[in-house]
């Protein structure tokens, strides 16, 4: 995809030969007057790459365009154009935050190569974010596919800024994984953590068990607590299964979110509190909000930033080596052989839709290797099954899907074995690389980039 460049300058001679240049080089080229218009534009979407922009303009200029630049989200990356003799606004304009600086009149070559530069800067920052993301990620879920890549990425972005995410996906997919990775990537990583599950109790014991009470507050309260939310001052607070919070304590939760204190049930003082908020759930909160089942302004509250965690069967990639991390860990567990991913137990995992997610998956692999003998997994005892085969309502695969199951579980075996390289797997199976290339196409196993 092009890079987008906007062009700052009241100078209309100026933009024109920037714009020629840059288009003829691969750009997308926008241009404004001057540094008010610039800033407008930086709001808007399509977002930019860059930004190349006099130092001298009417309204705002470079300098003020680089200091306001720096409350936007994200900072707009600047190359300003300066003067002969200009060099100390250029040594500021650093300081500030400027990527880079050529000086008028310039030469066409000159210009060339600070933006190439300064986009192979922007290249490399994207992808040490990138793989800090995924380490991070990597820490609490194991992955490979480009969907949680993606998900990595939007957690390394999000973490430190300290807002509110509602973070949604099916039952089982890791959504306490990626609250988790939130919290180690923001400034409250080394503040408490508490986790509440909203389905766990009933409505007024939850709303004790959130806002606390005071003793005697209801039957049982033999001892005042202080509530979770007091536990987690400072710090973090995750809201699992929020979507099941009764009303009455959704109208609760809502005022502490907007006045940033909590009252205890049964004491008539408010304690101000600095707390973080995490929310998980499963079900459909717009939905929700429809059927008058969740309120419309705490949904709203809760979704500053939603983080959506895509179920297994939207990302196959992750199978394969889902299976081998679990297979690893239970047979430590169990103190048996490892176990090998062989082509017929992929075949049986891929035939499956697991619907349960990861946790699933998980759930089956323990089960199997605790209770296979001398670390050799009964394929039996996995879902899919005779057993299950058979019991009403059990997802059936025809012979076409059973054949493209394991051919499908075959091609992951190659790639894993050749780290990636499309090329080796196309040897280890035999076929062409075309061939190999539409069946990964085929299979949903194609990726952007290969390894070679």
């Amino acid at each position: 995809m092009k890079a987008r460049v906007l062009v700052a300058d009241d100078d209309a001679g100026v933009r024109y030969t920037l714009r020629g240049l840059l288009e003829d080089d691969g750009f997308e080229v926008e241009e404004v007057g001057d540094g008010e218009a610039a800033l407008q534009r930086l709001t808007a979407e399509p977002p930019v790459d860059l930004v190349i922009s006099d130092l001298r303009m009417p309204k705002v200029d470079g300098m003020e365009l680089l200091r306001r630049g720096r409350a936007l989200s994200p900072v707009p990356r600047i190359i300003l154009i300066t003067a002969h003799g200009s060099e100390r606004h250029a040594v500021e304009a650093m300081k500030l935050g400027a990527l880079d600086y050529f000086r008028k009149p310039f030469e066409v070559d000159d210009v060339l190569a600070v933006v190439r530069r300064a986009l192979g800067t922007l290249r490399l920052e994207a992808e040490n974010e990138r793989l800090a993301g995924e380490v991070n990620l990597l820490r609490s879920l194991v992955f490979v596919s480009p969907a949680m890549s993606r998900l990595a990425l939007l957690v390394k972005r999000v973490g430190p800024r300290d807002v509110t995410v509602l973070i949604t996906g099916e039952s089982g997919t890791g959504k306490e994984r990626i609250a988790e990775a939130l919290v180690r990537a923001s400034a409250r990583a080394d503040r408490p953590f508490v986790r509440f599950n909203c389905a766990a109790l009933t409505p007024e014991l939850a709303e004790a068990e959130l806002f606390g009470h005071t003793r005697g507050a209801f039957t049982g309260a033999v001892r005042a607590r202080q509530g979770l939310f007091r536990e987690a001052d400072g710090g973090t607070l995750l809201l699992d299964e929020v979507g099941e919070l009764d009303p009455a304590t959704q109208a609760k939760l809502l005022r502490v979110l907007q006045e940033g204190e909590v009252r205890p049930v049964g004491e008539d003082r408010a304690w101000p509190v600095d707390v973080r908020i995490l929310a998980a759930t499963h079900r459909d909160l717009a939905q929700r909000v429809k059927e008058g089942r969740f309120r419309e302004d705490l949904f709203y509250r809760l979704k500053v930033v939603n983080l959506h965690v895509p179920p297994l069967r939207e990302r196959p990639e992750d199978l394969a080596v889902l299976t081998k991390h679990f297979l690893t860990r239970f047979a430590e567990r169990f103190h048996v052989p490892p176990v090998q991913v062989t082509p017929e137990l992929m075949a049986r995992l891929t035939a499956w839709k697991w619907p349960g997610n990861v946790r699933e998956l998980e759930n089956a692999l323990e089960s199997a290797v605790a209770m296979s003998p001398d670390g050799t997994l009964e394929l039996s005892l996995l879902p899919g099954g005779p057993e299950q085969e058979r019991s009403e309502g059990a997802p059936r695969a025809g012979l076409k899907e059973k054949v493209e199951a394991y051919e499908r579980a075959l091609i992951v075996a190659a790639l894993e074995e050749a780290h990636g390289n499309r090329s080796e797997a196309a040897r280890l199976l035999d076929i062409g690389r075309a061939t190999l290339h539409d069946k990964l196409k085929k299979y949903g196993l194609a990726r952007e980039e290969e390894a070679e």
